[in-house]
């Protein structure tokens, strides 16, 4: 059996420390600095040699640092493992005692079960360029959503203490109108209201700040209408745009924070990466017991999902008597309820995007579509439609 080198890393944005050994004996700390990537590969490759080692196996937690390591260090011939840190094992004394060198040694453990006992280590999955070149303008549209949200918030809030209240005709959620954004200028300004001039500075920067947001917001919105039009994404998300609730942002922030969906083998399986599935206690007497939601995974994919799934309630007879059978008329099951239907969607929207037989209907329905216009053309300009072209115009 060849000599494996085995790393656990602990990677930070300015200091990486690894944790090295070859065998279960003392491992040995190595530190780098993390843009002196090139460097640290090399003292690798170097170890290796000294050791005879003929595999190196790394590991590292996903973090925001992306997976530019992880590129890295596969082009150099390295193995690499990317693991999720919510499958870690913590203790609670670990949590009290977090250090660099601590962090290091935990993943170099599970390294070593990996390797030495075939333990199989948790690790996340690693898109490809594409993906995550993709996921940056679905994820900032997300991001400044929420920073509008906040701002709204704060607006409302300065209102609360100031003696002057918002007109009625502010909504809770979307885009404020023309005239509010009018309203609240005139306010600031001091032409209407006659507030004190520390609220009237305050309320114009957060004004100007949410006109930022929405224009920007706009932009990305257009953007990502664009990215929907691709080859890549073009089928999946016009087969996602048929189900009641899934709008433009859902289906997109679907498709590119799950990637491949073929990587999920059932329904099972995509339910537990989205955190929808309930946590297990069943030891000893209980056999049957359920809890809360592992709320493990993308988070913003439950986020679309908990928005579609309410805008599919409002739309759908179908989702809305679903819901009520799951709630059973009681108030106290209505996050049960909306829980499920969130699993429920998720479950369709992934059947739905992976579905050939929807593509050919869809294509069908574009070609009586296309003959349709064709035959209205022609009897504009007084041609007759041919027999086709009558016969697909027919109501079926």
């Amino acid at each position: 059996m060849c000599k494996v080198i085995m790393i656990g890393c602990d990677l930070h944005d300015s200091t990486t420390v690894l944790m090295v050994a070859d065998g279960p004996g003392t491992p040995v700390r190595k530190g780098f600095v993390t843009a002196n990537r090139a460097g640290m590969i090399e003292w690798l490759h170097d170890y290796a040699v000294r050791r005879g080692a003929e595999r190196i196996v790394f590991a590292y937690e996903a973090s925001g640092q992306g997976f530019g390591l992880y590129d890295d260090l596969t082009d150099a011939g390295i193995e690499c493992h990317v693991l999720a840190p919510t499958h870690l094992p913590h203790s609670a004394h670990s949590r009290k005692n977090k250090t660099d060198d601590h962090d290091a040694l935990m993943i170099l453990d599970e390294v070593r079960a990996h390797v030495l006992a075939g333990r199989k280590l948790p690790d996340v999955w690693v898109p490809d360029h594409q993906t995550r070149d993709d996921r940056e303008a679905v994820r900032l549209r997300l991001d400044l959503a929420a920073q509008r949200t906040r701002l709204k918030n704060q607006i409302r809030n300065l209102f609360k203490r100031a003696p002057l209240a918002l007109p009625d005709d502010f909504t809770k959620s979307g885009d404020w109108s023309k005239a509010s954004v009018a309203w609240l200028r005139a306010v600031a300004a001091g032409t209407i209201g006659g507030l004190r001039e520390g609220i009237r500075t305050a309320l114009a920067s957060l004004v100007e700040l949410h006109e930022g947001l929405t224009v920007q917001i706009k932009t990305l919105d257009r953007a990502i209408v664009q990215l929907s039009r691709t080859e890549r994404y073009a089928g999946q998300f016009r087969r996602l745009k048929l189900l009641p609730g899934v709008g433009t942002l859902t289906a997109m922030v679907f498709l590119t924070e799950l990637g491949d969906l073929a990587r999920f083998a059932n329904r099972r399986q995509l339910a537990a990466y989205l955190g929808l599935a309930p946590s297990a206690f069943e030891s000893g007497q209980n056999n049957d017991r359920k809890g809360h939601i592992t709320k493990q995974g993308p988070a913003r994919v439950r986020h679309v999902l908990c928005q579609a799934a309410w805008a599919a309630l409002r739309v759908s007879p179908e989702w809305r008597a679903k819901y009520d059978r799951i709630k059973r008329g009681s108030k106290s099951r209505s996050r049960i309820a909306i829980v499920a239907i969130m699993r429920q969607l998720g479950v369709t929207m992934w059947q739905t995007a992976r579905s050939p037989e929807l593509t050919a209907l869809l294509d069908e329905a574009d070609a009586r579509k296309r003959k349709e216009k064709t035959s209205a053309r022609a009897r504009q300009k007084g041609g007759r439609p041919s027999r086709i072209a009558v016969t697909s115009a027919q109501p079926e």
